[in-house]
């Protein structure tokens, strides 16, 4: 009977120990303290999110996509039905062949398929938090509605977005954070050290890099996005810590293109936030501040790829810490109720999404039928020539694969019109064999259309961000827009190799137009090679070659694998060379003449830290380190004046305020070295720190201020009013001084991205290389005041000082890596 009373008791403790086994591990348990009390680290997320798995391997996925440039993973986990997930890959088949961007036909209908993504800016550092709560309750066999989620859904959970960001601020919180958390608005928890958390690795905002994936992370996910194609992308944000929250529907402006089934589900989705919202009595806020308009967010490019795409906001941000009081609002804002708040529109969502599953797959289908064959808009085919730019068409041509745009080439000669793109102007049309040919009838026409657009239709002037983005611009490529169908032949990019010549060169010639040509020179350059370059154009040999073009004599590089090396590094980068027998030419200067100068291999330098613009600095970095992989030096602004000068070449002054950093006695030491040889390249409101300085030729325009007529101005057209002095990005044509090196390679139109206006006297003693007239304006709104302060005023300028000299740039030519010419003119500024 004893032994039987142990037997019970024991099966007892087995049953207990398989019921508590068979539970989901809390976020809480995993962590060891309460979610929302602390910050957890990247790395204990990622684990809680693998322990899930382990736990629930009929119901969830859990893969890696990706890498961060630090190494931290990518995650993405699938959370649904035992069902679903068993048939997760017969899924995505049959989603994107209805769609057609997959052969065959479906053999079964799909469900809606919703990605959540979080924390895309790492120190809005609730939503990654928020992240394992929305796990642990979708796999909550007790929860009735998440369960219901999981029937009629595929949910797909990037839990960070970047991971990099997060965890450096996240780590620094929990170093600086007091054992109870300050609120204390002032307190040093709640200042954030430059440069924050916000960005990535190379402090690019991944929030604007939808459109032009020029960061590893965005890539990644980006081709991940285009395996699956979700039905619903919803992003999650955080924003300054005296605000409330925000949901959709959305600000206006909105793309013209958003359809009004996504433009109606977006009305939906603040009823179903509003809601939950309602009934704890939290403070929100809709249709203020986020618009629909450029494509390159988080919410606009998967809506543009035919997703409802939606942004949430919550107060708080990197501010905001653990606690920080709000004595307007009578409370403090804690990390636990911004989770809270995350949480709460996370399952809006999905309820939103629920009420209408079987209306957003049809509608997600009929959005890419309608593309393929019947694509909206006047233009059916878009053409691109090639001829003299075959390594950028490569770069264009790997940047449309990245959007999953098809394309190909013409593959015979046809003549037809269109209209020109860059100056909106129908012509005739000669389209040659290797022309790019991009068709309008392809699932992804729509965003091929936004993408191409060369004057977007702006419905409101109160915006968020850029305005204008026409690849013609962006690219700096000839592009037209034909209102004929034509089929394109199968595309081939051109195969480049340099075999060593059968004869001894004097020297090799390499053009000067492309972003590769710049990574050729920077590669020739660290391996120790003398490279020159003619100033003014030549013909030798019956081939004219433009100024700017690179000469690689034997004479200077005497040594035995000098044809093999050359050769080899321009077949790497896909430059085409010309040896050539002799240094004579028909035309221009000999290759011994003045006019041909000797490129350095220059120790450059940039300022970093307080009082820099992190993302200013971060596309210098990113320049230097993974687009022409040159080594470069970074320094903390407040340790310039402990600089060996006599060992830098150049320094760059990315956009920032130096007052605290180039007092008196700094210019007067930096204007010493530049006579000496070195090189200031100083950029937008760097630019500021020369104004009117004994020595330099930089001023502002004087303006003619009227009497304001506006005395009585209206309080509620408050904001109105200030856009009119804005340009929140907008393309404009400068006029170029082409003779100058810092033009080289440009071309004959070149577009910049303008977001303020310096108002630059011209330089009375320097050259002034590009510079606004009256009609240089393209595309994108401009305030009406701002307009007049962007005519007749300098942008970029370049001032020689003794043996050296001061380049100003009035605008950043690598701003978010976007500008395709951007990158050749600032080469140019580095290496001539």
């Amino acid at each position: 009977m004893l032994l039987m009373l142990k037997n019970i008791r024991f099966l007892f403790f087995l049953l207990s120990c398989h019921s508590v086994l068979a539970q989901n591990t809390t976020p809480d348990q995993h962590l060891g303290f309460p979610l929302g009390s602390k910050f957890a680290f990247h790395s204990q997320i990622v684990q809680y999110f693998n322990l899930l798995q382990t736990q629930n391997q009929d119901r969830m996925k859990l893969v890696q996509y990706g890498s961060t440039n630090e190494g931290r993973p990518l995650m993405i986990a699938f959370i649904s039905s035992p069902e679903n997930i068993a048939k997760l890959p017969g899924i995505r088949e049959n989603h994107l062949k209805s769609i057609g961007m997959l052969a065959g036909k479906p053999d079964a209908s799909v469900p809606p398929i919703v990605w959540l993504s979080y924390n895309v800016h790492g120190n809005e550092s609730v939503s990654a938090n928020t992240s394992m709560k929305v796990l642990y309750e979708l796999l909550n066999k007790d929860n009735a509605l998440t369960q219901d989620f999981l029937k009629n859904m595929v949910i797909m959970i990037d839990p960070c977005i970047n991971p990099d960001g997060y965890d450096r601020y996240s780590q620094w919180y929990n170093r600086v954070q007091n054992a109870v958390p300050d609120v204390t608005t002032f307190g040093l928890e709640h200042d954030e050290p430059w440069p924050g958390g916000r960005f990535n690795h190379y402090l690019f905002d991944l929030n604007r890099d939808w459109a032009w994936q020029t960061q590893k992370e965005t890539q990644e996910r980006i081709a991940l996005y285009n395996q699956w194609m979700p039905h619903f992308h919803a992003d999650f944000h955080e924003m300054g810590p005296s605000r409330s929250y925000y949901f959709p529907p959305a600000a206006k402006p909105y793309h013209k293109d958003i359809t009004a089934w996504q433009r109606e589900f977006n009305d939906l989705i603040g009823k179903y936030c509003a809601k939950y919202f309602d009934k704890n009595n939290w403070a929100y806020f809709t249709k203020y501040n986020y618009d629909l308009f450029y494509p390159s967010y988080g919410d606009t490019w998967p809506t543009l790829n035919g997703a409802v795409g939606v942004t949430y906001e919550q107060g708080g941000g990197g501010r905001a810490g653990l606690g920080i009081e709000r004595k307007e609002e009578h409370d403090t804002l804690t990390l636990a109720s911004r989770i809270s708040h995350h949480y709460a529109t996370s399952l809006a969502t999905l309820e939103a999404v629920l009420s209408q599953k079987e209306k957003i797959v049809s509608e997600f289908i009929k959005y890419h039928d309608n593309a393929a064959k019947a694509p909206a808009g006047a233009f059916k085919t878009y053409v691109v020539k090639t001829k003299g730019h075959e390594e950028r068409i490569r770069s264009f041509a790997d940047w449309l694969t990245k959007q999953g745009i098809t394309y190909g080439i013409s593959g015979k000669a046809v003549n037809t019109k269109g209209t020109e793109l860059f100056n909106s102007v129908d012509e005739s049309v000669k389209i040659e064999n290797n022309d790019l040919l991009i068709s309008a009838y392809q699932p992804k026409s729509n965003l091929l259309r936004v993408l191409f657009e060369p004057k977007p239709v702006l419905e409101d002037s109160v915006t968020y961000d850029v305005t204008s983005w026409g690849l013609s611009y962006v690219f700096g490529l000839k592009a037209y827009g034909l209102k004929e169908k034509l089929a394109p032949a199968a595309y081939q990019p051109e195969k480049i190799e340099n075999p060593v010549p059968n004869f001894a060169p004097y020297a090799y010639l390499a053009r000067w137009s492309e972003v590769e040509d710049a990574v050729f020179l920077a590669e020739l350059l660290k391996n120790g090679l003398l490279v020159k370059s003619s100033n003014v154009p030549f013909e030798i040999d019956n081939a004219k070659f433009d100024a700017g073009t690179l000469i690689i004599t034997k004479k200077g590089n005497e040594r035995a694998d000098f044809d093999k090396l050359v050769t080899s590094i321009a077949t790497k980068h896909f430059v085409k060379l010309t040896p050539v027998k002799s240094g004579m030419v028909t035309s221009g200067a000999d290759f011994g003449d003045d006019h041909i100068a000797a490129l350095k291999n220059p120790k450059v330098v940039v300022v970093s830290g307080e009082g820099i613009s992190a993302t200013a600095f971060g596309a210098v970095w990113h320049y230097f380190e993974q687009q022409i992989k040159y080594p470069l030096t970074v320094v903390n602004g407040s340790k310039l004046s402990s600089v060996p000068w006599g060992e830098v070449d150049v320094l760059i002054l990315p956009d920032g305020r130096y007052g605290d950093i180039l007092g008196e006695k700094q210019l007067e030491m930096l204007q010493g070295w530049v006579k000496n040889g070195g090189k200031i390249i100083a950029m937008e409101s760097a630019t500021d720190a020369f104004l009117n300085k004994s020595g330099f030729d930089l001023s502002k325009k004087s303006s003619d201020k009227k009497k304001d007529a506006g005395f009585f101005k209206k309080y509620g057209d408050q904001e109105r009013e200030d856009a009119s002095d804005t340009s929140p990005g907008s393309m404009y044509q400068l006029t170029m001084d082409k003779t100058h090196p810092l033009s080289f390679g440009l071309g004959d139109e070149y577009v910049t991205l303008v977001r303020d206006a310096y108002e630059r006297e011209y330089l009375k003693d320097g050259w002034n290389v590009g510079y606004l007239t009256e009609t240089g304006y393209k595309a994108g709104f401009v305030g009406s005041k701002m307009s007049g302060k962007l005519k007749n005023t300098l942008v970029h300028g370049v001032q020689e000082m003794g043996r050296g000299q001061v380049i100003y740039l009035m605008e950043d030519p690598v701003f978010r890596a976007m500008l395709y010419n951007g990158k050749i003119l600032f080469s140019n500024a580095v290496f001539r």
